[in-house]
């Protein structure tokens, strides 16, 4: 397996988590399991050089497998919630825990050629940073809900949220709903565990902050990687990709 992340422009980073990309060069099938962690992804998928198919996800609330084929390279753009309203301008709820084809032509990815990663990246800052110039403003409670979520990492009441937004709780909720596919405390849970994967891979398998005790902590984690920390932390054959690109201190 070859995987790097590279940080988007600057003026992206209330939209784009990262950029990455994951080589599989070998003659035989990979195989993973992806946690859930908050973030929907475009990927970018080659095979042999050749651009293959573009693909959207939408957001995860469970584990999930997933299988790399061989010689195949795939580029991501992580996305964070606001790039739905600035970049992908479509609701992804019907896409929870699952993928849709994207056009080939999308960011004029059919035009391009992937031989520099550097080139290709700046390639996609430039048609990201253009669809948000023509984007007319968008309704400022779903800027401020977003971004608040995004710093806090969910690590929030839906209350502070509310009052952040100047934005009912039942108005936040549909809005959730509709637009991702599940209320916002599920997502808030599923974005405060995944903030502590980093933690749990290096070993230190009690909360840091927002849980009321271990026992709490394990909890939340089983609930919504299926797993306890203990079973990540060993993560048996580099099954849980997440875990297995994160560095060791």
């Amino acid at each position: 397996m070859i995987y790097f992340q590279q940080q988007a422009h600057q003026n992206l980073k209330d939209y784009v988590r990262c950029y990455w990309k994951f080589e599989n060069n070998n003659d035989y099938f990979q195989s993973y399991t992806i946690l859930p962690d908050g973030f929907f992804d475009l990927l970018i998928c080659y095979y042999k050089d050749n651009l293959e198919k573009v693909l959207l996800t939408g957001l995860w609330d469970h584990k999930t497998n997933v299988v790399i084929s061989p010689k195949t390279t795939i580029y991501g753009i992580q996305f964070r919630l606001l790039a739905i309203e600035n970049i992908i301008q479509e609701s992804i709820s019907p896409l929870l825990n699952n993928i849709k084809d994207f056009e080939t032509s999308y960011l004029r990815l059919d035009q391009f050629s992937k031989n520099d990663d550097s080139l290709f990246f700046k390639h996609l800052d430039r048609c990201l940073l253009s669809l948000i110039e023509a984007q007319a403003s968008i309704d400022p409670r779903k800027s401020i809900l977003l971004k608040s979520i995004n710093q806090t990492k969910g690590n929030q009441t839906i209350e502070y949220y509310s009052q952040k937004a100047h934005w009912s709780k039942r108005q936040i909720n549909r809005y959730f709903q509709s637009t991702f596919g599940l209320p916002l405390k599920k997502y808030c849970s599923i974005r405060k565990g995944a903030s502590n994967y980093s933690q749990i891979k290096q070993g230190e398998l009690f909360p840091q902050r927002g849980y009321f005790d271990q026992s709490h902590f394990i909890k939340d984690i089983k609930k919504i990687t299926g797993f306890t920390p203990k079973v990540l932390l060993k993560n048996e054959n580099d099954r849980f990709l997440q875990f297995s690109i994160i560095k060791s201190k």
